[in-house]
């Protein structure tokens, strides 16, 4: 049943990496390569062009689907990159960069977004000491990222600390300092955007929820 059900989530995942554009699972990059279009006698055909509203929601739903939030999740972090200095959109990938699922993601601990959630959700991973399970956690400067003592033995734990998720992910960008063999990383400063292996037009989702208010 377990196996069913992850099979199925992995499918899901493939289906709307297609309908985003992006891949958002290692998986799913691996379809993407195979067969760059959709599937079906249609798959290869010319799409219509989207209305300026379709491709400003799509730029959002990517950016959600990256992060793993929820469209609540998504406006309280666009109102607060709002209400600070600089570039909005710019401001909203840099909040949503430290949130600890993403750096859980960043380090190598996990292979995909959702992998990273469970892993917080399910307490085993540490700030500074202190077990934290809350995807949402903001992750400051200087603050160090560990697994658990307790969950290092695990079987996902273990592939991590050989760097074989790091194998298939983005380069570890530079605001992350990785100690992969010891399930460690530490934040060393504020993420800047164009560091951020985020695949998104940030001011399209500015302006869709500009065009909400």
């Amino acid at each position: 049943m377990a196996t069913t059900t992850k099979t199925k989530r992995a499918r899901n995942l493939v289906r709307k990496s297609r309908a985003l554009g992006i891949p958002l699972t290692p998986k799913a990059e691996k379809y993407f390569e195979r067969r760059p279009y959709g599937p079906g006698q249609h798959g290869r055909a010319r799409r219509r062009q989207d209305s300026d509203y379709a491709v400003r929601l799509r730029e959002k739903q990517r950016l959600r689907a990256q992060y793993n939030i929820r469209e609540a999740q998504m406006r309280r972090a666009y109102a607060e990159a709002k209400r600070t200095e600089g570039q909005t959109g710019e401001n909203l990938v840099e909040q949503l960069e430290t949130r600890l699922d993403a750096l859980v993601l960043r380090s190598g601990f996990a292979r995909t977004i959702t992998q990273a959630r469970q892993m917080v959700v399910h307490r085993h991973i540490m700030v500074d000491g202190v077990r934290v399970d809350r995807p949402s956690f903001r992750v400051k400067p200087g603050q160090l990222i560990h697994v658990h003592p307790r969950s290092e033995k695990m079987d996902p734990f273990q592939v991590a600390a050989t760097g074989a998720n790091q194998d298939v992910l983005p380069p570890t960008p530079p605001y992350l300092n990785v100690e992969i063999d010891k399930l460690h990383a530490k934040l060393e400063r504020a993420p800047k955007r164009p560091e951020i292996p985020v695949t998104c037009e940030e001011q399209l989702v500015v302006e869709y929820y500009a065009r909400m208010a």
